[in-house]
Order: C-alpha cells, then sequence, then structure tokens
C-alpha cells in the first residue's frame, strides 16, 4: 500500500465517516463516493454518502438503484456531529455547489481548479484530471486493490459524462483509467445509463430553450425562463456548443433566491472556471474546469444593478471575456456568420 493511501487510511480510523459530493450530485460525484466507500471499506473504514438536494436525472437514480448505493441527503443526518469527519469528493470545501455540514472536512479528492484555498486538510488529492472517477480508479489500480464490477461500471460511467465521451477535459491518466475499468465494467448497462440523457418530459423545454440564444461573437447566452433542475441546465449549456457559431456557452436560470449558472468552453484561450469566477465574484459565486463550470448569483445583487438582468448578466461576462485574446468563430464557408446574433 502507498504511504499517501495509507495516510488517508490511519487518519480515518477510529472515526465516523462521511463522504460528502457536491449538492444535486451527479454521474462523477455519486460514482466517486461509491467507488471511494467501497474500498474504504476493504480497510474496515466504514462510510456513509451524503449531499444536498435530490439526484435529478432519471438515469442517474437509476444508476444509484442499479448498484445499490445508499445515499442520504443532508436533512436525514439525524447523528452527524462536529467531531465526525468529512471526506468531500468532486467538490471542495468553502465551494458554493457544497453545503456546510456541521462535521469536520478533514480530506478532500476533486479534480477542480481550487478557488476557495483551504488550510486545514488533514489529506488533499487533487488532480486536474477529466473527472473524479479517475482519481478514485487510480486507487484500485496503483494499489492492486480488487474491483468488484459495479464500482467499475459506476466510475467508468462518471469517466465518460464528466468527460462527455473523452471529448473535453482529458488527460493521459483517463486515457490509461478508461483501459483500466473497461474490461472490468458492464458496457451494456452504460449504454443504458447514456441512452436516457435527456428525458421524454423535457423534449419540449429543451425545444423552447434553444429558440432564445443570443450570440456575441461566439458567446452564446441562454435564459431558461421555466423551472428546471441543474443537470437540465448543464445539459443545455453542453448542446449549445453543438452550434457552428458558438465556442463558449453561458446558460442560467432563475432560482427562488437567484440564478444559477452552467458555463461550458471548447477552447482554450477562454478558461470557463476562472470567467465565470470573475464574473460572479461581486454577486456570487462560480468556479470549475476550463471546459466546464458552474456558479449561483444572488437574486438581490442582480437585480439592484438593473431590472434588465439578462443584459447585467451578460456584460458580467462579456466584461471578462473582451479583454482575453482568443480566436472567435469560424465562418461558414459561404461567407457568412454574426458576431451578434439572436437564435
Amino acid at each position: 500500500m502507498s504511504q499517501k493511501l495509507s495516510e488517508l487510511i490511519d487518519l480515518l480510523k477510529g472515526h465516523r465517516v462521511y463522504i460528502q459530493t457536491h449538492n444535486f450530485p451527479d454521474p462523477d460525484a455519486i460514482a466517486s463516493a461509491y467507488g471511494l466507500q467501497v474500498l474504504l471499506g476493504k480497510f474496515n473504514v466504514k462510510t456513509i454518502i451524503c449531499h444536498h438536494g435530490n439526484v435529478e436525472r432519471v438515469m442517474t437514480a437509476n444508476m444509484v438503484s442499479e448498484f445499490g448505493i445508499d445515499m442520504t441527503a443532508d436533512s436525514e443526518l439525524k447523528y452527524m456531529t462536529a467531531e465526525d469527519y468529512i471526506i468531500t469528493v468532486d467538490s471542495q470545501k468553502g465551494n458554493a455547489n457544497i453545503l456546510d455540514l456541521i462535521g469536520d472536512e478533514v480530506a478532500v479528492i476533486d479534480h477542480h481548479p481550487v478557488f476557495c484555498e483551504v488550510d486545514d486538510y488533514k489529506y488533499r488529492d487533487i488532480r486536474m484530471v477529466g473527472s473524479c472517477s479517475t482519481i478514485i480508479a487510480d486507487y484500485y489500480r496503483q494499489y492492486h486493490i480488487e474491483m468488484p464490477r459495479s464500482v467499475a461500471t459506476a466510475l467508468l460511467y462518471g469517466l465518460k459524462c464528466d468527460t462527455r465521451d473523452f471529448t473535453r477535459g482529458v488527460t493521459q491518466l483517463d486515457v490509461d483509467i478508461f483501459s483500466y475499468l473497461f474490461p472490468k465494467a458492464d458496457g451494456q448497462l452504460i449504454r443504458h445509463f447514456q441512452s436516457g440523457e435527456i428525458e421524454f418530459n423535457e423534449l419540449n423545454a429543451f425545444a423552447d430553450s434553444m429558440r432564445n440564444i443570443e450570440i456575441y461573437d461566439g458567446v452564446a447566452f441562454a435564459f431558461l425562463d421555466f423551472t428546471c433542475t441543474d443537470a437540465f441546465i448543464a445539459s443545455i449549456s453542453d448542446f449549445i456548443l453543438n452550434v457552428d457559431t458558438v465556442n463558449f456557452s453561458v446558460v442560467y436560470t432563475r432560482r427562488s433566491d437567484g440564478f444559477k449558472f452552467s458555463v461550458r468552453s471548447e477552447i482554450d484561450e477562454l478558461n470557463a472556471g476562472t470567467i465565470i469566477s470573475q464574473a460572479l465574484k461581486d454577486v456570487g459565486s462560480g468556479g470549475g474546469h476550463k471546459s466546464m463550470a458552474g456558479g449561483y448569483a444572488a437574486e438581490s445583487n442582480v437585480l439592484d444593478i438593473s431590472i434588465d438582468y439578462n443584459k447585467v448578466i451578460q456584460n458580467l461576462f462579456l466584461d471578462i471575456i473582451k479583454n482575453i485574446p482568443y480566436k472567435g468563430y469560424t465562418p461558414k464557408k459561404d461567407g457568412t456568420g454574426n458576431e451578434n446574433t439572436v437564435i
């Protein structure tokens, strides 16, 4: 066993341990928590997976059910105390997308850049790779730990989801882990999960969201003026990048007290995590990878500036992006193209 993994296990022994995902956990967060829970169980470290918010997507809920993953909502945490230990996976203490629970966040395992520096972790494994599932799988691979088929399937699905089938944020370690997981996983089950990425009851909402996209020199904005899940916002943000004149997308919707954002980028110069962090720093918070990020802005901070909150939000991002040298979209072969378009 490596020194690093032994440090984590030694740290946790003798404590009640919780594995906390980010709010409204996605397949990568759930797979990572599940894989870590099974791994630690092999060393007699019992854990409870917890989270804030719902498991929103039907197929993600099916994955939880299929593998018998016990996900405990924060509202059901009756016995957590300040002395209990928390490992955050696929997120970091202080980020806007993870609830601050009463327990002690002693460890972090994540693949996102650090936007809120925390000095009091006793164990830290933050790597800039395509998915948190990659890091968890690497523990199994590097230390020759037997991996159940269900764990391999969950981790491979999490890896595929967060890299968008290896089209964003991919590193050599992600490729190596894919080769490691592929023969161990149930490929048919993964195809079944992926077949339900857009749910039938979302089709009309999906079509409506496509009718009101504004594009400024390759930067697309879409306001979803209806109730929708965080996962749906992310799906729309991903989809908009398929438009030939778009290389950066900002999708947002209103919540009860603010605005939820999902940002995607397909060019290196426009770092999604850095841009959303800078754009929302005075009205909320945000962060993530160079290709995908999320954030939240308080309603009062946006509406106090102007009643036209769409323009305010657009300017928050465009004021940052206009100072970044980058290659905009490539015009079509017929010479058409548009710097300011409403679809």
